[in-house]
C-alpha cells in the first residue's frame, strides 16, 4: 500500500477530522482513508446522453406537434 502525505491542511479542518473520527470510533487516519474511498469510489455522474436513453417513451411525435392558435411565437422579431 502507498503513503499518502498532505501538507498544509487547514487546523481547524484537521480538528473537524478528528471529531468526526472519534464520532466513528476511529483514528483520524483510518477516517481520513474512510473519506478518501468514499469520495473516490463513487459512482460517477451519467453523460447527457446517458440520461437522454433513460428517458421513457411518452408518445408519438404526432403528439407533441404544435397547434396554431394565432399567437406570434417569434419572440425575436
Amino acid at each position: 500500500m502507498a503513503n499518502l502525505l498532505v501538507r498544509n491542511v487547514d487546523d481547524e479542518l484537521v480538528q473537524t477530522l478528528r471529531e468526526r473520527a472519534t464520532a466513528h470510533g476511529r483514528s483520524a487516519e483510518a477516517e481520513h482513508r474512510e473519506i478518501l474511498a468514499k469520495a473516490l469510489r463513487a459512482p460517477r455522474r451519467k453523460t447527457l446522453a446517458q440520461v437522454l436513453m433513460s428517458i421513457p417513451n411518452a408518445g408519438a411525435d404526432a403528439d407533441f406537434t404544435r397547434v396554431d392558435d394565432g399567437i406570434a411565437t417569434n419572440v425575436l422579431g
